[in-house]
């Protein structure tokens, strides 16, 4: 850690879910040997594809670790170089810049952030921030200061969920678009919802949307333009995490691969923000994705 970099705090962890292990080797590298030993395989496999220290994010590094499990800290910290394990998560409060919220299980969302939020600290909070609209209004209502909160999925970053102009004018006007997610619906949906909402902006926003299915669960939307589009999750069925594009000239199949760069971009985000360099992000852009999110889990129409 370099003079002036700011001092971030992780919290975590939750089921499936290994971003304190990721996102801290991010900002900090990683120790080999201990790394190995992360309960998910995939993530030692994509860091040992990166160059260290030069792929990690300048400007800021993970000082401090609290999870559940005094053990599970130990070893992220072990893993992550980070030299502070903290037994209870408040213990971090004057001791942080700003705080990477790394669980994906909305229901404690709030729980876990209030202190944070109190304390008026910058928040990165893992997708999706609340799974209903009330419950996302109401951690923005406990902010002390507009722009508190981030919070994204990072596959809304990943290059391969992006178009250049030349590539929307070859595949001509848009006439379907479908997206399809590995899991469940609550933790997985935002995954290709946030993505593909962020190709489809100049669609006038979502008019109408339906959800289906059981088990694999279906939202067939409508934008104002009239375009039309199915996301999907597959629950336990396995699968990619892919959207295709059908214009009047040609279609165009995107899938996500590359987990680092994704995740690195968000985070990258999130620094410039608390540094002052980026704008906050628009609730009001959050809001209508978990909106979405909330409909998938429903069983009537918006």
């Amino acid at each position: 850690m370099q003079t002036g970099d700011l001092r971030l705090g992780i919290l975590g962890m939750s089921e499936g879910n290994g971003h304190p292990y990721s996102w801290s080797a991010i900002f900090n590298g990683y120790d080999e040997a201990a790394m190995a030993a992360c309960p998910f395989p995939v993530i030692p496999a994509y860091l040992k594809r990166q160059t260290f220290p030069a792929d990690c994010i300048a400007g800021a590094a993970v000082t401090h670790v609290w999870t559940q499990s005094r053990k599970v800290s130990e070893h992220i910290a072990a893993a992550a170089n980070i030299p502070h394990v903290v037994d209870d998560r408040r213990d971090m409060l004057d001791q942080v810049d700003a705080v990477l919220l790394a669980r994906d299980d909305a229901a404690n969302h709030y729980e876990i952030a209030g202190p944070f939020l109190d304390a008026g600290l910058p928040i990165y909070i893992d997708k999706p921030v609340a799974l209903t609209v009330a419950g996302a209004k109401k951690l923005y209502a406990r902010q002390k200061a507009p722009g508190q909160i981030f919070t994204c999925t990072a596959l809304a970053f990943a290059p391969e969920f992006r178009l250049t102009r030349a590539e929307i004018e070859q595949l001509g006007a848009l006439r379907y678009v479908e997206a399809i997610t590995v899991k469940d619906w609550d933790r997985y949906a935002i995954h290709v919802l946030e993505p593909l909402c962020n190709l489809l902006s100049e669609q006038g926003g979502i008019a109408h949307a339906r959800p289906s299915g059981g088990k694999v669960r279906h939202l067939d939307m409508a934008w104002a333009s009239g375009l039309t589009g199915r996301v999907t999750a597959l629950g336990t069925q396995p699968g990619p995490i892919a959207i295709r594009l059908y214009g009047e000239n040609d279609h165009r199949d995107m899938s996500f691969r590359d987990a680092f760069s994704a995740f690195r971009s968000a985070l990258s985000h999130f620094v410039e923000i608390v540094r002052g360099d980026r704008a906050a992000q628009d609730p009001a852009a959050v809001l209508d994705i978990v909106r979405l999110v909330e409909a998938g889990r429903a069983e009537r129409t918006i």
